[in-house]
């Protein structure tokens, strides 16, 4: 696969802006799915032929896929039709004898193990043994759409290179786009809004965490990866965790919230305390309890294997502290006309 192989990005997002950094970097052409019309002009300006659409728009996902050698999915990792309609897109370039890679972006969510923030467990799920994350039960988070990309891979067998790529906990600012993480978004306006940061349960539950800068790099790793192996290597074993080797617990993200958030006068006290049931609809609604409460505990040993390591600060407190939430509450302060 050569440097100027064309990708079709779905999402320009927090991790999706990262990566087309990358990609115009490596001089990929890169056409990229955007919601509003004011991206369009952006996208140009960085020499990106925007098309304008959503995730509901399945004959674009589905088009746009059959004209690039490579689709990346940044964007919801739990929508299955647009999953579905991008798929339809690799079995046509298949069917036309094309070659093509289709790279999705899930979570380590879906290692959720029920803790419900009650105590730190021991097990840490490695990219090197696909039979463990094969395993997982088809009700945890995002297996209703990798479980189907999956077989869809096996079903088009060498034809095609599939990738899942499983982000944990994604911290960092690029000054550059001024995204934020959707999770520390709204645990800051949960906390603005109630007076106190809350966790599920005591907070003991674990998750591992990368930069968003070094997640970008970890895409081209991956595309690198793929251009020069075979499609079996990826039947075999399709999942990249991406991981800095660092772990936070949810009770100490909630501390760090409360004392940023106190400092500027946001909130009285740096108080925390559980989130009672009442609170889930303020926070992540239904999923706040599994996916808040849960641990997540993942080792990018393949990544790592192909040469690649996290440049950006492993201080996740202090990525928080001096620039994301300063730039969250500014967000926030705007909308509400403060």
């Amino acid at each position: 696969m050569a440097s100027s192989s064309s990708v079709f990005l779905v999402g320009t997002g927090y991790i999706g802006r990262n990566v087309l950094d990358e990609l115009l970097s490596a001089k990929h052409p890169v056409t990229a799915l955007v919601r509003r019309p004011e991206q369009v002009s952006e996208m140009e300006k960085l020499g990106v032929t925007a098309v304008l659409g959503t995730l509901s728009d399945l004959d674009i996902l589905t088009a746009q896929t059959v004209r690039h050698e490579i689709t990346i999915n940044t964007a919801s990792c739990d929508d299955l039709p647009s999953v579905e309609a991008i798929l339809s897109g690799v079995q046509q370039r298949v069917q036309e004898r094309k070659p093509c890679t289709y790279i999705h972006t899930s979570g380590t969510g879906v290692l959720e193990d029920g803790s419900m923030g009650m105590y730190k467990n021991d097990k840490i799920y490695r990219d090197d043994m696909p039979e463990d994350i094969h395993a997982i039960p088809s009700a945890s988070m995002h297996r209703h759409v990798d479980i189907p990309i999956v077989q869809a891979a096996r079903h088009l067998g060498n034809k095609a290179k599939v990738v899942i790529i499983l982000p944990p906990l994604v911290y960092g600012f690029n000054s550059a786009h001024r995204r934020h993480s959707f999770g520390l978004v709204g645990l800051v306006r949960f906390a603005m809004k109630h007076g106190f940061a809350g966790y599920v349960g005591g907070g003991y539950n674990m998750w591992s965490v990368v930069h968003v800068k070094d997640l970008g790099r970890a895409y081209m790793s991956v595309l690198k990866f793929i251009e020069t192996s075979g499609a079996d290597a990826f039947l075999k074993n399709p999942y990249f965790f991406a991981e800095n080797g660092s772990e936070i617990s949810m009770r100490e993200g909630a501390n760090h919230i409360a004392r940023v958030l106190h400092d500027v006068g946001k909130i009285r006290t740096p108080q925390t305390h559980t989130f009672s049931e009442a609170h889930f609809h303020d926070v992540f609604g239904p999923l706040t309890p599994v996916g808040l409460g849960c641990n997540s505990r993942s080792r990018a040993i393949r990544l790592r294997e192909l040469g690649w390591e996290p440049r950006e600060t492993t201080d996740i407190w202090t990525s928080w502290k001096e620039d994301e939430i300063p730039s969250i509450i500014a967000m926030l302060d705007s909308a509400s006309g403060q």
